[in-house]
């Protein structure tokens, strides 16, 4: 990477060579649509809306809340979380040695990339890639290769060179809605022990899951002999906005992980963390069918895009689509803005995913009624067999709308080669 300039109040070349999270971005500029008053379909947002019982925080010990706590995480909230991998996913965790909770799942996979890798170390990454590993892993000062997503994640090792550290799988994956199953998982971890890999899998969307029962890793490798497991309770508790996730691996890896979390966080807010452990059954007995209940709305929204004709990425889990954009004569930031500004519909590019995934965009179902969704894929369907890109760039379009465009960072990405 060349060096950018440097001066007075210079930025650091670590900011330089990573861009925004498209996401992120996206849904940035659709908050601010509707604080105009526009009607969106939203069909970018990385949620499902649940119907979540409130015990309201008279229900926690205030002496406790409003101070700091275990920087490990809270002790019972561990417990619980532990409970939950043995009886859903038949992962045994012992609590106090081998979990440690953190200010959101992000937040987890991070400090594992920092206690994991060093300079220039490699980190292979199977695409569609969820959009924030490559950038945290260059903020670790180390390599992101992605590989195509046409690639089966058994030819993943084939593409492991001498400087690779790491693997990272999201199982299920966002955004194609693919479960990596339990032969698969093993095959992958054999061969990472065989060359010294870690194995990462965020597991995030673990409980938006019908057609087979999940795999963890941790059930896979159950030594945690190089397999880290990353999760949260985000999604499946459809509480994205309270920030509380973990990361379960060896005692030796998460102790390296507690030193950072302490200079990075402390701990994650304990208030949040009382109120958790508190209520986690009353959570989880109140949003696990919800969350079943999405991948059924999945299923059906599945049925209706075969009926449009839209073709996407193989998978069944999750409340995502990655769809394709076939030969739609624009970029997909292009397609996305159009159908935004002209539409009203928010969509995330497939590009926020890989280099091998321009061609598709993503599509949420968690937050809107199955009626706008499918209005909203009417129109999507539309918009690709008109095959004309609107003669005005994206990135113009939405400075005339009052919005700044995406810029993409000023590193390259890096491709895996064998």
């Amino acid at each position: 990477m060349p060096p950018f300039p440097r001066g007075v109040g210079a930025l650091s070349q670590r900011v330089g060579a990573i861009p925004e999270a498209l996401s992120i971005w996206m849904n940035q500029i659709v908050y601010d649509l509707r604080a105009r008053g526009t009607d969106l379909t939203v069909l970018s947002l990385g949620e499902a809306f649940f119907q979540i019982p409130w015990f309201g925080l008279d229900s926690v010990d205030a002496d406790r809340a409003n101070h700091y706590s275990s920087s490990r995480g809270l002790p019972e909230l561990r417990a619980q979380i532990a409970a939950y991998y043995a009886r859903e996913y038949g992962s045994v965790i012992d609590p106090d040695r081998e979990l440690l909770i953190t200010a959101g799942s992000k937040m987890a996979i991070y400090l594992t990339l920092l206690a994991t890798l060093d300079r220039d170390d490699e980190v292979v990454i199977h695409e569609p890639a969820w959009l924030s590993y490559p950038e945290q892993v260059r903020l670790a000062d180390a390599v992101p290769c992605l590989v195509p997503y046409d690639v089966d994640v058994a030819e993943l090792p084939s593409y492991f060179g001498p400087r690779t550290r790491m693997v990272i799988l999201n199982n299920p994956n966002n955004p194609a809605g693919r479960m990596y199953d339990a032969d698969e998982l093993r095959a992958l971890h054999r061969a990472c022990r065989e060359r010294d890999v870690e194995l990462l899998v965020d597991e995030a969307y673990s409980d938006f899951v019908l057609d087979a029962p999940f795999v963890s890793l941790g059930a896979v490798a159950p030594d945690r002999d190089g397999a880290t497991v990353v999760n949260s309770l985000s999604k499946n508790l459809g509480v994205s906005g309270w920030r509380i996730g973990y990361v379960v691996a060896r005692a030796e890896l998460i102790d390296a992980c507690l030193k950072l979390n302490q200079h990075l966080i402390t701990c994650a807010p304990t208030v949040l963390q009382l109120y958790l452990a508190r209520h986690f059954e009353a959570l989880t007995a109140a949003t696990l069918p919800q969350a079943r209940a999405v991948v059924e709305k999945r299923a059906r929204i599945a049925r209706a895009m075969e009926r449009l004709g839209l073709s996407h990425l193989g998978g069944s889990s999750t409340f995502y689509f990655f769809v394709s954009t076939g030969d739609y004569p624009g970029s997909g930031l292009d397609l996305a803005a159009t159908l935004l500004l002209d539409d009203g519909i928010a969509v995330v590019p497939g590009s926020a995913y890989g280099a091998s995934t321009e061609r598709f965009v993503r599509i949420s179902i968690g937050t809107e009624p199955e009626e706008r969704i499918v209005a909203a894929l009417e129109r999507l369907r539309s918009r690709l067999d008109q095959r004309l890109p609107d003669p005005v760039p994206a990135a113009e379009r939405l400075r005339r709308a009052g919005f700044t465009p995406f810029e993409r960072a000023r590193s390259t990405v890096t491709a895996a080669g064998r």
